[in-house]
């Protein structure tokens, strides 16, 4: 099949089997653009939870396949790529992380929802890049926390929060650990009137420089209510196809990873999502997202508590 022959028959597929496709941010703009709802990976959860549909397809990571499924555990739960891992979330396995956790008793533990269901299962609260701030303030300033597992975010949380009582995990994203100081600054010099916008999990030197500091859905609204002309955007490049959509005079520049070889910085997990491997899955309907009950169960807990911050 060509393209127009794939997008068809995916079409035909989702009418017949009543199911939705969910696309993150970070997938190529073909995958954004045949899908139900795009946005972040709790965003794209909590839409699958208020659907009808029987059949979830998350375009993304497994983890947030697996979130989607904690939400949503009636729904059977499709990942095009079961190989599409995350280089922060496996950063922090759950054996260890278990091993970490008994190091510190008595402290609540934070955890990003960057993570697996497992990690999720040894958790008090999850957070997100937007909401982080909120949750480690509404515990109370005297009780100890352990973050997890991205140190940069940690580290960003810790400077805003003033919170000295935080151990955080030597965890990192490989998209966001590698963005090139010296190629931004240079960038920076050649687009003057430039704005900087970085997600919180690129490291405290990038950060500095940064006009503004978000997370990717927040990055995206700043460029629409924002009335620069231009972007240097620190995060993920597939943001960049939503981006210029809804500013279409806009300029937007990629920030460039510390190997200068290549032109922007990319997850190669999301890049493994194509429109074969939806059909295929669709299709078939496997590879399916399966939890046993009682780690789901555990999970969804933190989660719960997250959201009934808001």
């Amino acid at each position: 099949m060509d393209k127009q022959q794939l997008i068809e028959a995916i079409d035909n597929l989702r009418r017949e089997k009543n199911a939705v496709i969910l696309a993150h941010y970070y997938t190529v703009p073909e995958v954004q653009e045949i899908a139900d709802f795009i946005g972040d990976s709790l965003a794209l959860s909590e839409m699958a939870a208020e659907t009808e549909a029987d059949i979830i397809v998350f375009a993304g990571v497994h983890f947030m396949a697996e979130t989607a499924k904690v939400l949503s555990p009636g729904k059977k739960v499709l990942i095009p790529d079961p190989e599409a891992g995350c280089s922060l979330a496996e950063s922090c396995p759950a054996e260890r992380f278990a091993e970490f956790k008994a190091r510190y008793p008595g402290h609540t533990v934070v955890s990003y929802v960057n993570t697996t269901v497992d990690v999720k299962a040894h958790t008090d609260i999850c957070c997100t890049s937007s909401n982080a701030v909120k949750v480690i303030e509404s515990i109370p300033a005297d009780r100890p926390v352990i973050f997890a597992p991205d140190r940069n975010l940690g580290n960003y949380l810790r400077s805003l929060t003033g919170r000295e009582n935080m151990v955080i995990w030597d965890g990192a994203c490989h998209v966001h650990e590698e963005f090139s100081l010296e190629r931004i600054l240079q960038l920076k010099a050649a687009h003057p009137e430039a704005k900087v916008l970085a997600h919180p999990e690129c490291k405290a030197p990038v950060l500095l420089v940064a006009d503004f500091i978000g997370s990717t859905a927040a990055l995206l609204k700043f460029t629409e209510e924002d009335d620069a002309d231009t972007y240097i955007v620190v995060t993920e490049s597939g943001i960049l196809h939503q981006m210029q959509k809804a500013n279409p005079s806009k300029t937007f520049i990629p920030a460039p990873p510390i190997d200068s070889t290549c032109g922007c910085n990319d997850c190669v997990y999301m890049k493994m999502v194509t429109l074969q491997k939806i059909h295929d899955c669709l299709l078939r309907e496997a590879p399916e997202v399966e939890i046993e009950e009682t780690v789901r169960q555990a999970a969804y807990g933190s989660i719960r508590r997250m959201l009934d911050l808001k």
